[in-house]
């Protein structure tokens, strides 16, 4: 059995290994994969293994031997699943892999904004706190969570879990949500997403992209924000409207944003958060500690076991 690893550098720059891929078959992997290499690489697999690389209805229609397609990610729009199962290809995800390490992002970049630790060490380098004079020294306002109100839109597995942390920072939630209340832990506040961004004073975001909500944090939704609030977004790029967060940011209509995620990665020259005052932006990193990429890698090891053996699972429709 051939199979192909169109991409796998972000997964494994190196400190992973492929063995258990290369017990259950030939197997090639590309670091990365340009649109014009996909179909001679892909030509002869029977397993293609993938992470951002498109395989679009036309390529799966000329790949005959294909029977399985294993998305490296929880995501899995880079696969037209449709036309995938039209030709008898199964294609599986990972689910739930980068949990807590997305959780970590998140208040990563909440605590680098309401306590500047970079700011102030490079003060300290810099002598300014000496120059000073006193035993401490800040020239921003340092800001506590507890007792402040949190909305997290989409409460999945990480939605859930940023809550619990929340909790215990001593955080108000409130949570936008098809879930009803009773499914909802205890004291949550249940709210539309124009109250939810008027009312909190962090918003951070983790809800899938669809067709229906790229954009949905535009000029309208931050016109609402208190202009001590905070965005934080890592989930995808897309669900904000970059322009509008950089000329709200410049205006003064919140106090941060942090982001794991953009428009297109890596970013173009002209995003404009990247020139945007008090936005704080990682390079889409919140999935990538050892400890989940190791979870990943075995999750995707056994889903193509369990194929082989008769007995899918994390089926894609």
């Amino acid at each position: 059995m051939k199979i192909v690893v169109l991409d796998g550098y972000c997964l494994n720059p190196g400190d992973l290994s492929w063995k258990d891929f290369e017990a259950l078959g030939v197997c090639t992997v590309y670091d990365r994969t340009k649109p014009e290499e996909v179909l001679e690489r892909a030509k002869d697999a029977e397993v293609l293994l993938t992470n951002k690389t498109v395989l679009d209805a036309a390529t799966l229609e000329q790949l005959p031997r294909l029977r399985y397609v294993g998305v490296l990610a929880t995501g899995y729009n880079v696969v037209d699943v449709k036309a995938a199962r039209e030709h008898g290809v199964t294609v599986t995800n990972i689910p739930a892999y980068s949990t807590e390490s997305v959780v970590q992002t998140v208040f990563a970049h909440i605590l680098n904004i309401i306590y500047h630790v970079g700011h102030y060490t490079e003060q300290a380098r810099n002598g300014v706190w000496q120059a000073k004079g006193d035993f401490c020294y800040w020239d921003s306002p340092l800001l506590e969570l507890y007792g402040k109100r949190i909305g997290i839109v989409g409460m999945g597995n990480i939605g859930r879990a940023v809550a619990r942390v929340a909790r215990a920072f001593g955080m108000t939630i409130y949570a936008h949500t098809s879930a009803t209340i009773a499914q909802l832990p205890a004291g949550t506040v249940k709210a539309d997403l124009e109250t939810l961004f008027r009312e909190c004073d962090i918003v951070t975001l983790h809800c899938p992209l669809r067709a229906d909500n790229a954009g949905m944090v535009n000029a309208a939704l931050l016109d609402l924000m208190k202009p001590t609030a905070i965005l934080i977004n890592t989930a995808r790029g897309p669900l904000v409207n970059e322009q509008d967060l950089a000329d709200a940011l410049r205006a003064g209509k919140l106090r941060a944003a942090g982001v794991d995620v953009l428009s297109s990665e890596p970013p173009r020259a002209d995003n404009p958060l990247l020139t945007a005052p008090n936005c704080f932006i990682t390079p889409h990193i919140a999935w990538a500690t050892l400890d989940a990429r190791e979870r990943l890698m075995a999750q995707a090891v056994n889903n193509l076991r369990l194929f082989l053996r008769g007995t899918p699972v994390n089926v894609v429709e």
